[in-house]
């Protein structure tokens, strides 16, 4: 049941609106009203919201403003690269264009206080003036003074303005070390796994009952809540795995309320889905995809033991034949297998007296990371930006053990590493993204 705010500068329903449009966050709602207090009285000059990313800090503002038709700018500060940017949102919000081209081409912080006075003469304020700073973390790396001026803003204007921070850090790790004026601190928990079940719960399907949909969130709650407590993120899982949820239904084997038999079936999908948790080089299309390449190949997969085969991200297993590959292959024949237009080479050009072994036989060899990534870039299906997200794979696969570090910790600039699986764990990961690794080995010419 919808909590009732209570304000006494508010009509009660549009109290009542916002209420309803605030699920699970009238707490927060009503502490940030108390804090602003009546529209007519002066407000703190600057109040400090913060909590983890998606904490309903900006969609409690958004709402606040909208429904209580207040005053108000909202700067984000991801998009305002420069501080006349950020000048220029503020005046054009309060007062207009003609305001804003008041501003010369650079302004300083004292040109943007001599506009904001001067404007603030002519149509000085009825209620009180909100400037809500999203992403508010970033102004750590402007001007030292620009925070400290934003805090005590209704000081150096002499207006009734005040500056809301949203930021997903605490007050400590970005106050300035100068000092500055201490904002009032109001903290927006996580969602608990009870509130995250109400607050998707109302994104019903039209085709489906309110308690079919409920019980499917409680399913996928169950599965993802202790690895992911991000909002955003559980309802982009819920959208994308509910049409797999639905399919003993459309096809007439189950009914809504056999829900044990509607999880048996899912149970197994949404266990694969735990890849794309936070995963975004991998598009919810091309996953689907991924999931009906991998159905067809379980057949071939049955055969080897549960210790030759692992769930792994899309391009780890790509990061994971390109270690294979960079081990149990000389460096001089990447130009052979992965080089367009390399011309005809035979193998008895190559041979060497201490290449007669199989590579194989010998163990698998060290390589330099930018071998890894030059080979990765060749066998992956499609064009892969050098993320940080790449990187970050690597060593989730050294800490898998599927890769060993052989370099000293201390060797940052070329780090050296080492493929620890065999070939049949190789050859099982390859099925699964229909790559034939065998013609990219050399002992197998």
């Amino acid at each position: 049941m919808t909590a009732l705010l209570q304000h006494p500068g508010y009509d009660e329903e549009r109290l009542k609106g916002v209420a309803e449009k605030l699920p699970c966050r009238e707490v927060q709602a009503e502490m940030l009203l108390s804090l602003m207090g009546q529209p007519h009285q002066y407000s703190y000059p600057s109040i400090l919201i913060y909590g983890h990313r998606a904490s309903g800090k900006s969609h409690v503002m958004h709402v606040l403003m909208k429904e209580l038709e207040l005053p108000h700018a909202t700067v984000s500060c991801v998009e305002c690269v420069s501080i006349a940017l950020l000048f220029e949102q503020v005046l054009l919000s309060f007062f207009g264009c003609d305001a804003a081209s008041l501003l010369p081409r650079s302004p300083s912080l004292s040109d943007f206080v001599r506009v904001y006075r001067q404007q603030c003469s002519q149509s000085p304020a009825k209620q009180t003036r909100y400037i809500v700073m999203e992403k508010a973390e970033l102004l750590r790396d402007t001007d030292a003074s620009l925070l400290s001026a934003l805090l005590r803003l209704q000081e150096l204007v002499g207006d009734n303005v005040t500056v809301i921070l949203l930021s997903e850090i605490a007050w400590d790790k970005f106050r300035p070390n100068t000092g500055c004026f201490e904002p009032l601190l109001l903290h927006f928990p996580d969602y608990s796994k009870s509130e995250l079940q109400q607050i998707l719960s109302q994104n019903v399907h039209p085709s489906y009952s309110a308690g079919f949909y409920s019980a499917y969130i409680n399913i996928l709650l169950g599965v993802f809540y202790s690895v992911c407590r991000d909002l955003r993120e559980l309802r982009h899982l819920a959208a994308l795995n509910f049409s797999k949820f639905c399919e003993p239904l459309a096809e007439g084997k189950v009914k809504e309320t056999d829900t044990h038999k509607l999880w048996k079936h899912i149970e197994p999908h949404l266990k694969k889905a735990m890849q794309t948790v936070y995963l975004r080089e991998v598009s919810s299309l091309q996953w689907e995809q991924m999931q009906q390449m991998e159905e067809k190949e379980a057949g071939a997969l049955r055969g080897l033991s549960a210790h030759t085969h692992v769930e792994l991200p899309y391009y780890s297993k790509f990061l994971l034949i390109a270690a294979y590959l960079a081990s149990y292959n000389p460096a001089r024949t990447d130009k052979r297998f992965f080089l367009k237009h390399h011309g005809k080479i035979r193998k008895t050009n190559f041979l060497k007296k201490n290449e007669k072994t199989s590579n194989h036989l010998l163990g698998p060899k060290p390589f330099p990371l930018d071998r890894l990534l030059a080979i990765f870039y060749s066998v992956v299906d499609s064009r892969v930006a050098p993320t940080a997200s790449i990187f970050s794979q690597i060593s989730s696969l050294v800490t898998l053990q599927l890769l060993a570090q052989v370099s000293h910790d201390d060797q940052l600039d070329a780090p050296k590493y080492k493929c620890a699986v065999s070939l049949d764990f190789i050859c099982a990961i390859s099925r699964t993204v229909n790559f034939d690794i065998v013609k990219y080995l050399y002992d197998f010419l």
